[in-house]
């Protein structure tokens, strides 16, 4: 399985900002969407950064509640891994963990075209591990 199979089953809409957008208009947006990241556009369909609650947390925690009113660029995270739509289940959970995050936007060349999140990937894997057992059990019984 891979990452155009899990965006045929969940969509590619991707909830994006500016970076002159406030963190407070992105905190709003997370809760408006109930969602976890933002990714932030540079304006020519590219990816600028990303900026996810751990990332408003941090700047609150550091900065205090005033941070809100500073732009996301301030703060958001600007080296963003991405994957490609032919990439596997298991690179991304390797690239997800090892890099300790939680979303990964895909992209074709430098167009921003979906949003995975770890969420996705392990519904993703456990759908292949029941189709797997599955099969077993199928062959088993047919012996």
């Amino acid at each position: 399985m891979n990452v155009t199979t899990i965006l045929g089953e969940k969509g590619v809409e991707v909830i994006t900002t500016n970076p002159e957008a406030t963190l407070l208009d992105v905190a709003k947006r997370l809760r408006e969407y109930g969602i976890g990241c933002i990714v932030v556009e540079n304006g020519k369909g590219g990816i600028a950064g990303i900026v996810s609650e751990r990332d408003l947390v941090r700047a609150i925690a550091a900065s205090g509640a005033d941070i809100l009113k500073a732009p996301v660029s301030r703060c958001m995270t600007k080296k963003v891994v991405t994957c490609q739509k032919s990439d596997t289940i298991e690179a991304l959970m390797a690239a997800m963990t090892d890099g300790r995050f939680r979303h990964m936007p895909v992209v074709e060349g430098s167009k921003l075209v979906g949003l995975i999140s770890i969420g996705d990937v392990v519904r993703s894997r456990i759908a292949e591990t029941e189709l797997e057992a599955a099969a077993m059990r199928d062959y088993i019984a047919t012996g």
